[in-house]
């Protein structure tokens, strides 16, 4: 089921009990551990005591930040059994920790996802698995049972943070995305669940001669050509709508390469084969399937296993009630039981990304 270095990773206890029962200790406290964090960020206070020589008294940290002394000494203080930041001799500074806290770009944008977009859905967690729907987004923003659907209606600074999160990834990801889709030359490209248009915006900059048809939700779609509308190579880009869940939607055919980036990532394993199950019926022998996504098995390192795995409760909780960051057997499961075979996988795309090379299987 796992990449078999993460079974070994996993497959053995090695924590002491004390160490186990601090992690049990830590998870109990995990939502204010998290919230006293990103004030410490927010407020500048991991950045100072990292600026500051020697470290700093707490009144010296009172006039810097101008926060009132109660609420420096209970984030001091909490953060100090946390293990972000030291004291000694009076002063506090910076650990290790707290420097990757405050510098490191992708924690910064995965904190503010999580406070901005999930930290209240969380909350209904438990009734997500329950009802299959996403609960979070139901109870908290809205209710439609969609996370697309409901996003031009969701407060702004939550939307901001969905797409600061969604962007960077995808960003990361692109050019190394375009060229090993490219080199295959083709001059037709449909883009499923293509959203706004970025990627075909993308593709038609990279190749002046592709034309590109974006797939997707009618609300999308039109999303997607105010989107493009007046840019660079916007005539070589179409829009076909269409409800990928809809048991009688066909997708459409005549296509040298089929794009989906992100999109299976939203569905339950029966309609990840539906899907994939009719795109194969559009494809001929001559047609490629790139599937790009995030593989928490196929990540360089254990950490991006953790991240991908946490953050995969948003589909529960907020997305669609239904989909996760599948493990790379899955996905490779799913290709094979909708008539496509595995031709190519190439990692190491952006941060995390792999990109799944799929043909129509023969016979």
């Amino acid at each position: 089921m796992f990449n078999p270095k993460f079974q070994k990773k996993y497959s053995k206890e090695t924590k002491s009990a004390m160490e186990a029962q601090r992690l049990a200790y830590e998870i109990s406290c995990g939502p204010i551990v998290f919230q006293v964090s990103r004030l410490m960020k927010k407020y500048g206070i991991l950045q100072i005591l990292i600026n500051s020589k020697d470290g700093l008294t707490m009144e010296e940290i009172v006039e810097n930040t101008k926060l009132p002394k109660y609420a420096c000494e209970c984030l001091l203080q909490s953060s100090l059994t946390i293990g972000t930041i030291l004291y000694q001799d009076g002063k506090f500074t910076c650990s290790k920790a707290g420097w990757f806290l405050a510098n490191d770009e992708i924690l910064d944008i995965n904190m503010e996802f999580n406070h901005n977009v999930n930290y209240r859905g969380f909350f209904h967690l438990e009734e997500s698995f329950l009802n299959g729907k996403p609960e979070g987004l139901i109870q908290i923003y809205g209710k439609r049972d969609n996370i697309f659907e409901e996003f031009s209606q969701l407060p702004g600074n939550v939307r901001d943070s969905w797409l600061k999160f969604n962007n960077y990834y995808s960003e990361n990801a692109i050019y190394q995305a375009l060229q090993m889709v490219f080199s295959g030359k083709p001059k037709t490209l449909l883009d499923v669940g293509g959203n706004i248009g970025n990627w075909a915006l993308r593709s038609v900059e990279y190749n002046p001669d592709v034309l590109v048809t974006v797939m997707d939700l009618p609300q999308q779609i039109e999303q997607m050509k105010q989107y493009i509308a007046g840019k660079t190579g916007s005539e070589r880009i179409f829009g076909h709508c269409g409800d990928l869940l809809d048991a009688n939607e066909q997708i459409p055919n005549g296509f040298e390469a089929i794009w989906m980036s992100q999109l299976l990532v939203n569905f339950s394993e029966k309609e990840c084969i539906d899907i994939l199950s009719k795109i194969s019926n559009s494809m001929s022998e001559d047609t490629t399937l790139y599937i790009m996504e995030m593989f928490w098995d196929r990540q360089p390192f254990e950490t991006g296993a953790y991240i991908l795995t946490q953050l995969s409760l948003y589909f529960a909780a907020m997305a669609s009630g239904k989909g996760k960051f599948y493990p790379s057997d899955d996905m490779i499961r799913f290709v094979k039981s909708s008539n496509l075979s595995v031709v190519e996988i190439k990692d190491g795309i952006g941060k995390g990304h792999s990109i799944i090379k799929c043909k129509k299987s023969k016979g």
